[in-house]
């Protein structure tokens, strides 16, 4: 406090538990204040004099924010004394004795961050002019608010995609990951603007970033580049190739809070290691942690096209009809997650409002910097790839076709066949009422084979392939039953004949361990053989796939890929089926011993079963949940775990919030990661 006269300006009460509350802050504590632009908060401050003289005393509302280090650098604002709201920050004066009562209040447009308020006082009477430093407050973007770019009028949508700090993100084929956003927990706040300044335009110009903190799209598309770590002081280092012994495997994370308190702990050193849901999941938390809604989306056999060329090439011998790598890196990965974020879009033509694409995962380099988005939704089902940003690269995730191609010895190529709907078979995310999954496929893409999907093909400039239009006689499907990690199992092939004429046919099955991310680790598994097939006839075939040949060669994924390809004798007619298989770990069991009640201890049991057919070590058990706990780590008590045993480990937390919670739980060991569990748990007052 600063006075060149006497203090008539005491003590400050800035309201946080009631202004917290009616701006939806109060999850992340009340013992601060934390509010939403364009709605009014109230403050109070105690008032020494007889009276406060309307015309006569004047109170000034004085705001800084921007860069902390320079004071140079500082962006200050004066409120404008008035009712009025749009447009200004403003604040109204309503004395009472012994005290003056403040309501501010900014514009629908202000830019986020931490505010200091200052308030001069200058007495009708004559004496010094009087400064109090009011206290801080964090501005975050307001869904609540007509006006903010970000408003989302449902209620109901609003309750997921800012306030639910549980979620699904789903992975290999529609398996539910459950994951701990976390977003409202005390810490998180400061670690999203943490992020925000270590960006590269933050420590390039910083003055100007900050005046940029105004627009949702500048902010998305900055933390699309700081969640990975490629450019800049980013959050997370992206592996795919399996080694993960200098950190953690990406598959062992349960929520963001371990990613974003160790990243801020250790001086913004990346944290080791994440792949694309882990990108996503904790681009969510820190979204909706600034108030833009957001979900996490999956797409399924998700193109990579490095070229934009709207294909992706596959490659096989023509001689043993193995599959061989191309020089580009063009892929289908199994599934490929990111956010969609909804906000207005006034830099772009009316239209393309609404949910956008956000993909934090280092992909290709757009601007120079690993960063994707965001992009109108809009804009890729209607095949817009001029429109701001990356709408070609997306376009192509949903839409690419896959080009299968014989090489001849001599490096001579002849195309097989072109596949135009196996790229985008499905588009998911969790259900805003419920924890089911919901299809948005059609949001992304119109019907496969529709005159509209083939007039947005040449909308965005793609020739359609004439090739392969002739009748194929030749066809194979490929069933397998339920496939649990750990056991041998069977793939069934069936081949038919629709042709009208006898066919002699080379057929080669093989399964291969491939990453998600459709890196093929080994081809452990392989069958060629020579038949006749009669017209209008059918052939089955059966693959037995043991745990003694693939379990050595599997990815963290679990993930096998079949391939089936007939061959007529005189090479007239090629017929290619593939398919991806996800071995199925067995859940964990998780018990509730005793009645969840805030602020009391609460027992938790896990129990874990070894389903492979050999004995595990290093077994480590993972416990976290909003609300409930942080992050704990249990060793197994069992050093060996041998074939079929059981594992029971009991945990203690104690729930530091009410309501509806998920407790997630994770075990991890020397040849089995991945098995998951959770538990609803409903905590309630004493």
């Amino acid at each position: 406090m600063a006075t060149t006269g006497s203090a008539h300006l005491g003590a400050v009460d800035l309201h946080c538990e009631p202004n917290n509350t009616e701006h939806h802050t109060e999850e992340i504590g009340t013992e601060r204040l934390i509010v939403r632009r364009g709605q009014a908060f109230r403050l109070s401050v105690e008032f020494k004099r007889p009276a406060f003289v309307e015309d006569k005393d004047q109170l000034k509302l004085f705001l800084d924010t921007g860069p902390s280090s320079s004071e140079a650098g500082r962006i200050r604002i004066e409120a404008v004394k008035s009712t009025a709201k749009r447009g200004k920050w403003t604040y109204n004066v309503e004395p009472a004795r012994g005290i003056l009562h403040l309501t501010v209040c900014s514009p629908a447009n202000a830019c986020i961050g931490l505010y200091k308020m200052q308030l001069l006082f200058y007495p009708s009477g004559g004496e010094g002019l009087q400064q109090v430093v009011a206290g801080t407050f964090y501005l975050l973007f307001n869904p609540w608010c007509k006006e903010d770019s970000v408003y989302l009028a449902d209620k109901d949508l609003r309750e997921e995609y800012v306030l639910n700090e549980n979620g699904i993100v789903y992975r290999s084929f529609c398996l539910p990951l459950l994951w701990n956003f976390g977003q409202f927990e005390k810490d998180v706040i400061d670690i999203c603007f943490e992020i925000l300044d270590n960006s590269l335009s933050a420590l390039k110009e910083p003055s100007s970033d900050a005046l940029k903190r105004c627009d949702p799209s500048y902010i998305s598309r900055i933390l699309t580049a700081m969640v990975n770590s490629n450019d800049d002081k980013g959050v997370l280092s992206g592996r795919w190739d399996g080694e993960y012994d200098d950190g953690t495997p990406p598959t062992k994370w349960n929520g963001s809070l371990p990613i974003l308190r160790k990243w801020s702990s250790t001086g913004a050193e990346r944290v080791r290691y994440g792949q694309c849901w882990v990108f996503a999941a904790v681009a969510c938390t820190v979204l909706r942690c600034l108030g833009i809604p957001t979900r996490c989306v999956t797409n399924y056999s998700s193109a990579h096209d490095c070229d934009g060329n709207l294909k992706v090439d596959h490659y096989f011998k023509s001689d043993d009809c193995t599959r061989t790598l191309p020089s580009r890196k063009d892929s289908v990965w199994n599934y490929h997650c990111w956010v969609e974020s909804w906000m207005t879009r006034p830099d772009l033509p009316s239209g393309f409002d609404g949910w956008q694409v956000l993909d934090p995962t280092p992909q290709e380099r757009s601007d120079g910097i690993f960063c994707c988005g965001p992009c109108p939704v809009k804009a890729i089902k209607e095949g817009h790839l001029d429109i701001n940003y990356d709408a070609v690269f997306i376009f192509a995730e949903v839409n690419a076709d896959v080009v299968y191609w014989f090489v001849n010895k001599d490096g001579t190529k002849r195309e097989l066949s072109v596949k135009q709907n196996q790229v985008g078979t499905q588009i998911v995310t969790k259900s805003a009422f419920s924890d089911k999954r919901e299809c948005i496929t059609l949001n992304y893409k119109y019907p496969e084979g529709s005159k509209e999907e083939r007039d947005i093909y040449n909308h965005a400039g793609k020739t359609i392939q004439p090739t392969n239009k002739q009748y194929q006689s030749l066809k194979v499907k490929i069933k397998q039953v339920y496939a649990v990690l750990g056991s041998d199992f069977s793939v069934y092939f069936e081949i038919a004949n629709y042709g009208f004429v006898d066919k002699d046919i080379h057929m080669v099955l093989s399964a291969t361990a491939v990453t998600y991310s459709g890196a093929i680790l080994k081809e452990f598994c392989k069958r060629s053989t020579t038949f006749m097939l009669k017209a209008a006839s059918e052939k089955k075939e059966v693959l037995r796939l043991r745990y003694e040949d693939y379990g050595d060669h599997l990815s963290e994924h679990n993930l096998i890929r079949l391939t089936a390809m007939l061959l007529t004798e005189d090479m007239s007619e090629v017929s290619l089926k593939e398919k991806e298989v996800v071995l199925k770990v067995p859940q964990l069991a998780v018990k509730v011993d005793g009645e969840p009640i805030l602020h009391k201890k609460l027992a938790v049991q896990i129990k874990f079963v070894n389903p492979l057919p050999i004995p595990l070590t290093r077994g480590v058990f993972s416990v976290e949940g909003s609300g409930l706990t942080d992050l704990q780590q249990i060793e197994s008590p069992k050093a060996t775990i041998n074939v079929g045993e059981e594992v029971v480990v009991t945990v203690t937390i104690t729930p530091t919030k009410t309501g509806l919670r998920k407790l997630i739980v994770d075990f991890d060991s020397n040849r089995l990661r991945n098995a998951k569990g959770f538990a609803n748990i409903i905590v309630r007052r004493a």
